[in-house]
């Protein structure tokens, strides 16, 4: 295992636009990273550079304190687990399992430690003496990802797009098998995924890529509560955080034609100067109220959705469309309400950018 510095890494394809922005990345021993975004953000080719399959236009790649950047893919000392299972059809699974091990020596008594062991966390103990040939989509991804676990002296197990083939119906139970493999063996990992829920289930730590630049990096938690940019609160979260545009009122501010009670005057000033700032509330946190409420303000109900486990429900407040998140049990208004934004939820983003209104 080891840690991964990127010092001023950028990339271009050809001409003058960058695939990856310059950037100074680092990625701790023994934790989980997803890299997150959509396709053409860069997220691949970070990947990329970091196993070696494409070199840097700029910059240095260290593993640990040694300077990787010129150094092969096959000298690098990664796991890589693809979109695609790269799985030998003709062997059994315990076969497969075991080729990385017997490519480097291992004895015997070691293989079958290992294999067994990744095979116990995978749910494959069943099926090792089985052909991979015999065996299902999902299946056949598992043993590709236990080719990347197996090993135990990898300075890192890179993925990109793992569970991509998967019925949909499996992901959920994968992402788990991953998880707990990650978290018994404490390995360096990078997880490429545009799928939020893979991110946010798997990861330590989420990095959040738009552009080719990493634009927030954190908790699933901290994206969740304190995205940095309307755009993370938009790409986190279903459906995305609300955002209003905020203007002045003699009394404060407001949202169109309806003020806000308990803005900070941070807010306050900044929005009476002439600045563009608007208000973000994820819809999980909006709740209706009476009209007795304390700092509730007037909505009208425009549309329903049906989630299964939940509700989403359009607002209109002051002009601003709304979306309010309930769970089923919850009554749901109709027409004309009032809603309640609680101050502690709100968030306020000054161009684009999260400002800290303390």
């Amino acid at each position: 295992m080891a840690s991964i510095h990127l010092d001023r890494i950028a990339h271009q394809y050809g001409g003058d636009a960058y695939a990856l922005m310059p950037s100074d990345l680092h990625f701790e021993d023994g934790k989980t990273y997803a890299l997150l975004g959509p396709s053409g953000c860069g997220k691949t080719t970070l990947l990329n550079i970091i196993s070696g399959l494409v070199r840097a236009s700029e910059g240095v790649v260290r593993f640990d304190d040694t300077d990787v950047s010129q150094v092969r893919t096959e000298h690098r000392n990664i796991a890589q687990v693809f979109q695609f299972p790269a799985i030998y059809q003709s062997k059994s699974v315990y076969e497969n399992l075991a080729f990385p091990l017997r490519c480097r020596r291992y004895d015997a008594a070691r293989i079958r430690a290992r294999v067994t062991e990744v095979a116990e966390i995978l749910g494959l103990q069943g099926r090792l003496n089985r052909s991979a040939r015999s065996l299902t989509a999902d299946e056949k991804q598992l043993i590709s990802l236990g080719r990347g676990l197996v090993r135990d002296d990898v300075a890192a197990i890179l993925m990109d797009e793992p569970l991509t083939v998967i019925d949909p119906q499996l992901k959920f139970e994968l992402r788990r098998k991953i998880k707990q493999a990650n978290q018994h063996a404490r390995q360096t990992v990078i997880y490429v995924t545009h799928d939020q829920n893979e991110a946010m289930s798997i990861a330590d730590e989420v990095l959040v890529m738009d552009r080719g630049r990493v634009v927030q990096r954190g908790t699933p938690d901290v994206l969740f509560e304190f995205p940095a940019t309307t755009y993370v609160g938009y790409f986190i979260g279903s459906p995305g955080m609300n955002f209003a545009a905020l203007g002045p009122i003699p009394q404060g501010i407001a949202i169109g034609s309806c003020p806000l009670p308990d803005a900070p005057a941070s807010v306050v000033d900044a929005v009476g100067s002439g600045q563009a700032v608007s208000l973000g509330i994820r819809p999980e946190h909006l709740q209706f109220a009476a009209r007795s409420t304390v700092g509730a303000v007037p909505a009208t109900v425009q549309a329903q959705h049906d989630l299964g486990r939940a509700y989403v429900v359009d607002v209109m407040v002051g002009g601003a469309a709304l979306k309010v998140k309930v769970a089923r049990r919850q009554a749901i208004p109709t027409g004309d309400t009032w809603l309640w934004l609680p101050p502690e939820r709100r968030r306020y983003y000054l161009d684009g950018c999260l400002m800290d209104a303390g």
